[in-house]
């Protein structure tokens, strides 16, 4: 019989890369892209999911009966939860707000309801599960308070100290949860929470790995969600682009890791799912692939051969955090996997898929 894995969230960056590149390492499965197209510009992946071989099936995870309706494309052996609203600022009220529309009560339907209903759609056919959850699980206020000092181009951690959960090696899951991490951040710890108890209590073999900035290729990059996409896209189109919030000045770091360095993670997490069922990962670029937003600026500029005055808006976002990295130690130790593919790397190829599909991107990414 042929196996069959469902990528919930199928048509958006990170599920359709894992879409494509899991179809690509196992030919012989069928490969199932469930999303409802809600994110402007995931429409634009569909042609790239059906020359990989990978079937579309149009559907919401908000309402059951649409999962259900993947039980007749065969058994399902593997689901893979993508689905989510990925905004930190999703939630909050104008005009400092989110994009959706219907604010808290929507987020929490879509990224904890949604995860529910498939966690039960898992649950019931007996499938292996893999939740794809957050690094704004961490709270706003503890973020916030780390030791940081500023050099010429970033904020660093002040040499030599460390504290519960952190170091200069970065963030790890023992880093301390109590606090207000914003709505968003809520609903992924709490998906997470019913994530473990499904291992725990109802059998569901489930791994879930918090993910920092992903980044490459065919992310539709906002100022809120995709930042590496945007500033090399108006490096490359054109546009204004302003360092926003901590004064303005840029120096506000984030690790980066790109798509397919997850896909690779997953993969050794699946070749061994008894080893980390019911496993919580910290998963990123890690130190060597943080980078501020002055210096990504300086590799946008580099890597388009067009240099940009950005403007600054001081204000700070209350969902914004100064420094962020993950610290792969625990994930690296389980699995023996590490981040391959460097930032510069990263920026470069974004740079160069965005020249090669100019004509349908800048529509999507110059508004």
């Amino acid at each position: 019989m042929t196996r069959v894995t469902v990528v919930t969230g199928g048509a958006g960056f990170v599920g359709s890369w894992l879409c494509a590149l899991r179809k690509r390492d196992h030919a012989d499965e069928r490969v199932i892209a469930f999303d409802n197209l809600s994110r402007a510009g995931s429409e634009l992946n569909l042609p790239r999911l059906a020359a990989a071989g990978v079937e579309f099936v149009r559907g919401d995870v908000r309402d059951p009966a649409s999962l259900e309706a993947l039980a007749s494309l065969g058994t399902v052996d593997l689901l893979i939860d993508c689905a989510a609203e990925p905004s930190v600022r999703a939630g909050y009220p104008a005009p400092t707000g989110g994009r959706m529309a219907g604010g808290p009560r929507e987020l929490i339907d879509l990224n904890l309801g949604g995860t529910l209903n498939c966690l039960e759609f898992a649950r019931a056919r007996g499938a292996r599960f893999v939740f794809l959850s957050t690094s704004r699980v961490y709270p706003i206020a503890a973020l916030r308070a780390l030791p940081l000092e500023e050099a010429d181009t970033r904020l660093v951690l002040t040499p030599g100290a460390s504290g519960p959960g952190w170091s200069e090696a970065g963030i790890t899951t023992a880093f301390p949860t109590g606090g207000s991490r914003s709505l968003y951040g809520a609903t992924k710890l709490a998906s997470e929470l019913f994530v473990l108890e499904y291992a725990a209590t109802l059998g569901v073999e489930a791994v879930i790995n918090r993910c920092g900035v992903l980044a490459g290729p065919w992310q539709m990059g906002k100022v809120d969600q995709g930042f590496l996409t945007l500033w090399a896209a108006r490096h490359v189109y054109g546009g204004s682009l302003a360092y926003q919030g901590f004064g303005g000045r840029g120096l506000q770091v984030r690790d980066v890791l790109h798509v397919e360095d997850l896909h690779d993670l997953v993969e050794r997490q699946l070749a061994d799912p008894g080893r980390h069922n019911g496993c919580v990962y910290n998963v990123g670029g890690g130190a060597a692939n943080a980078v501020s937003l002055r210096e990504a600026t300086a590799l946008c500029a580099a890597a388009a051969g067009r240099a940009l005055t950005l403007g600054a808006a001081p204000d700070t976002h209350p969902a914004d955090i100064p420094w962020y990295v993950a610290d792969n130690a625990d994930v690296t130790r389980a699995t023996g996997w590490a981040p391959r593919r460097r930032v510069t790397t990263i920026v470069e190829e974004i740079v160069a898929w965005l020249h090669d599909h100019r004509r349908m991107l800048e529509p999507v990414l110059s508004r």
